[in-house]
């Protein structure tokens, strides 16, 4: 008796095992493995079976034991080749970040953050990369020569990125936003609004959002017949203090301004502050709009007019890309509408 009851108790606390999911649900242990898969080849009946024992008995996947079958390390990499200040300062890649962990967890895989923002970081990482401890990487913040790219491609690793890559040759895959369409949308805005004289802060040149954001400006100007003038472009770096900074410059500079249009909702907070300091105000003396609707357009005063990025769908697109190129299919591109959003601030 007291030499029995430990080994029922020891076999009563050992974590179930798929052996015991498939006697608990009637069917064979290779049917539980391929529900587990993605019920391929699997009935109805077997896989709510197998769902139910899974569920009663607390299963959870051994993922280091999945991995020797599949071959595959069951997870995915978001690779951000920003520094870390920017990851925490600018909330659109905490939103990518939280959307594409949300999007992922349909397929139970897990998200591993990794920043690649200076020649260290990308020295670190690179052996962990190579050594496809991850199954592929979402790219994010693709500067043009992002030394990443090159890197991925040799180790033969799926990506996918976030933005159009700039100067890069050959076919990839990457979600983007009618950045240039949305830049125009919000110019078109303010000159139906009355304004006359519409300045701009652009984001990075070596940047897609930064170049298309500035074209898309240039040629909605273009269209309404305003010459094109110097004095009112500045480029910041997607920084709340490059906007305030670009937006002293452009009051130096073009005092006359009535409107300004900022290639980000952080930059754009930045020119706010810089024009209450001038003495003036928004939207009365100067309109203000921002590109992105993230959680700084609704925080500032006056709150943000903006260009919304659908940072949800975004996410979930380059989560079903990565997916299908990790199965196998090849490099696909999407670019998705943006939406004017308009708030007090123009």
């Amino acid at each position: 008796m007291t030499d029995t009851a430990p080994r029922r108790r020891a076999r009563a606390a050992r974590p179930p095992t798929i052996h015991d999911v498939a006697a608990h649900a009637g069917v064979s242990r290779g049917t539980v493995s391929r529900v587990l898969q993605g019920g391929h080849n699997v009935s109805p009946a077997a896989q709510e079976a197998v769902t139910t024992a899974i569920r009663k008995l607390g299963y959870v996947v051994n993922r280091a034991a999945r991995s020797l079958v599949t071959q595959r390390a069951g997870s995915v990499a978001f690779l951000l080749s920003e520094t870390q200040d920017r990851f925490f300062e600018d909330p659109n890649f905490t939103t990518l970040l939280r959307a594409c962990t949300t999007a992922l967890a349909e397929h139970d895989l897990p998200l591993i953050l990794i920043t690649a923002g200076t020649a260290d970081e990308r020295r670190r990482i690179a052996p962990f990369l190579s050594a496809h401890h991850v199954d592929g990487v979402l790219l994010v913040s693709s500067h043009r020569g992002n030394p990443m790219i090159d890197h991925l491609r040799q180790a033969n690793l799926p990506f996918v990125c976030c933005g159009k890559p700039l100067g890069e040759r050959g076919a990839l895959s990457y979600v983007a936003s009618d950045d240039r369409e949305g830049a125009r949308t919000m110019v078109r805005h303010l000159l139906d609004s009355g304004r006359k004289r519409v300045a701009t802060i652009a984001g990075p040149q070596d940047t897609p959002g930064g170049l298309d954001r500035l074209h898309g400006y240039r040629e909605l100007l273009a269209e309404h017949g305003i010459a094109h003038d110097q004095r009112l472009v500045a480029v910041g770096d997607y920084s709340r203090a490059s906007g305030e900074a670009r937006m002293r410059e452009l009051l130096a500079a073009a005092p006359d301004l009535d409107a300004v249009f900022v290639a980000s909702d952080l930059m754009a907070a930045g020119a706010l502050a810089a024009i209450e300091r001038a003495g003036l105000r928004v939207p009365e003396d100067i309109a203000v709009g921002g590109f992105d609707d993230s959680s700084v357009a609704v925080t500032t005063q006056p709150p943000l007019t903006t260009i919304r990025q659908p940072w949800d769908r975004i996410s979930a697109m380059m989560v079903r890309q990565l997916l299908a190129e990790i199965n196998g299919e090849g490099p696909a591109t999407v670019i998705l509408p943006t939406e004017l959003v308009v708030r007090e601030s123009a």
